[in-house]
């Protein structure tokens, strides 16, 4: 039975069973929270967005929030917005993901060093929609709107902001890296760039494309993990017209990696969208070695090629998110010869004031003398001579 009849058997009663392209979690989750939708709509991106989860009365109704989670949304500093799509909400409702997505007071708490734009990409913008801090490549903010808002989000200042999409600012941002050739490679982020339908982002692509000095174009998004039913045939043709495109995929734990997840890396792999991934490693979620070390190699199965591990960034209200920098540093030696090569993905601090990724990495080795002493995954120790 094909997957759209055995959804229409499904409304109709006429047999029982999870349909192959729904995760078991999510479907009894549907079956709970959403029995009077049909597999159709569930399974449409359209639906999930316009349906997404946006206020407390509907958080309440699926599931029981603690006095710190409902202060939250009564507290006169509630400056974040708050959207998680039923099919994400599925997945964290009753597990330590949800912290990630339901607002705390804690967030309300401004810790030593925090600040609204602690990477100071305002001070690198040199025009509404660019962040150039790197020579040869540049950042383009495409919009502020994402499906699903994280709380730890370093553009917390900015995301949710902007309803309409205004073609002049694009113009004005791609004019900008027209005019300078020693841009190669674009990244187009937000929000969420692939929240913008296929007719926008196709407008941006192919304005990039038209450059004669843009090498490459990455998109950084959360959708295949949040949002995976966005990742279609047509949006995956139609990106692929513009190749070479990259995709930094923003996961947090292997608990996002369900078969939604994989169709859609799926799709964009065997479109030839070269993939990586982007965890930010957060306090009591995914600060431990096994955790990490199964979502690299869930990675890996979906041909995303784990890519950083980003220390969370010193944002307003985050100190209940980060961990000591030693976590990333235990994670990356516990990885380190115990997997494969390439699920080791590297650990990086966006230096705080605009100075960049610099990749935090353990302690391997002591150069001196012309000699390398090394010690091993195994705590063995080797040299090595130079001539």
């Amino acid at each position: 039975m094909e997957v759209a009849e055995c959804a229409e058997s499904l409304i109709k009663g006429e047999v029982d069973e999870k349909p192959p392209s729904i995760n078991t979690k999510t479907y009894n989750f549907k079956k709970q929270f959403y029995s009077d939708i049909s597999l159709r709509e569930w399974n449409d991106w359209k639906w999930q967005f316009k349906n997404r989860i946006t206020t407390l009365e509907k958080l309440k109704r699926i599931t029981r929030l603690s006095h710190n989670e409902e202060s939250a949304f009564l507290n006169s500093k509630y400056i974040l917005p708050f959207a998680v799509t039923p099919y994400y909400m599925s997945l964290i409702y009753d597990n330590k993901l949800r912290s990630t997505m339901i607002p705390t007071c804690n967030e309300f708490i401004q810790g030593n060093n925090e600040s609204d734009d602690p990477l100071s990409e305002d001070l690198t913008s040199p025009c509404e929609g660019i962040v150039h801090r790197y020579p040869d490549r540049a950042l383009f903010l495409t919009t502020g709107i994402c499906s699903s808002y994280c709380r730890f989000c370093t553009r917390s200042r900015a995301v949710g902001n902007h309803q309409t999409i205004n073609i002049a600012n694009w113009d004005e941002s791609i004019n900008y890296i027209r005019k300078t050739p020693q841009i190669r490679d674009v990244i187009l982020s937000g929000g969420d760039p692939l929240t913008l339908s296929n007719e926008h982002l196709e407008y941006l692509l192919k304005s990039l494309r038209n450059i004669p000095h843009i090498e490459i174009i990455r998109i950084g998004t959360k959708i295949p993990v949040v949002l995976p039913q966005r990742i279609t045939p047509t949006l995956v043709k139609m990106i692929s017209k513009y190749h070479p495109v990259y995709m930094s995929v923003h996961f947090t734990h292997p608990d996002e990696c369900t078969i939604e997840n994989k169709n859609a890396c799926d799709m964009l792999a065997n479109a030839g969208i070269v993939l990586g991934s982007q965890t930010v490693l957060l306090k009591g979620i995914n600060n431990d070695i096994e955790t990490m070390k199964s979502l690299m190699h869930k990675l890996l199965i979906r041909r995303v090629r784990p890519y950083y591990i980003y220390q969370c960034d010193p944002i307003t209200g985050s100190a209940h998110f980060r961990t000591k920098v030693q976590d990333g540093i235990d994670i990356i030696k516990g990885l380190r010869g115990h997997t494969s090569g390439y699920a080791i993905p590297s650990f990086v601090i966006d230096a705080p004031g605009g100075g960049g990724k610099i990749p935090i990495n353990p302690d391997f080795f002591n150069y001196s003398n012309n000699k390398v002493e090394m010690t091993n995954f195994q705590n063995k120790n080797f040299v090595y001579q130079e001539i």
